[in-house]
């Protein structure tokens, strides 16, 4: 059995390589990382961004109070067609979609913004966007004072 000595300083020749194909995984790796970070952030953003878009919605909602009920004193309710209209146009006015509900007692409102966010890095690997939804609810209160400080 004869052996071929190896030359002082050279790997053997199986070995050449080797270490490119690591680094380029390695590579590949960080990139999914920094790209699954990068959509990840830009999703929270989103959705923070739809979450105040719904409660601005459901405040411009609640200013649409049904004015015979208000003025004679019997209840302090919102005119359910007015301000769904209302939130539906602030919602317009903001480029959003999303659903409006009246409480059964007239002094809640909630509204669900949904939309999607388009990805940067992770549409590489076939996810071209997120879903994003946003919640908000504004309740009409009457009467009512803030407690006094200290």
């Amino acid at each position: 059995m004869t052996s071929t000595p190896l030359r002082q300083g050279r790997a053997p020749v199986n070995d050449r390589g080797g270490v490119t194909v690591f680094v380029a995984v390695c590579v590949l790796a960080l990139i999914g990382i920094v790209g699954v970070a990068a959509d990840g952030g830009s999703k929270m953003r989103a959705t923070e961004r739809a979450n105040y878009i719904a409660g601005e919605a459901a405040r411009a909602g609640g200013q649409a109070i049904d004015p015979a009920d208000a003025i004679s004193g019997t209840a302090i309710v919102v005119d359910p067609q007015a301000a769904v209209a209302a939130a539906q146009t602030y919602l317009h006015s903001a480029g959003a979609s999303g659903t409006v509900s009246i409480s059964g007692d007239g002094k809640t409102l909630t509204v669900t913004v949904t939309g999607s966010y388009d990805t940067k890095f992770l549409s590489v690997v076939g996810i071209g966007s997120l879903p994003v939804s946003g919640h908000g609810q504004a309740t009409l209160l009457y009467g009512v004072t803030a407690p006094e400080g200290p």
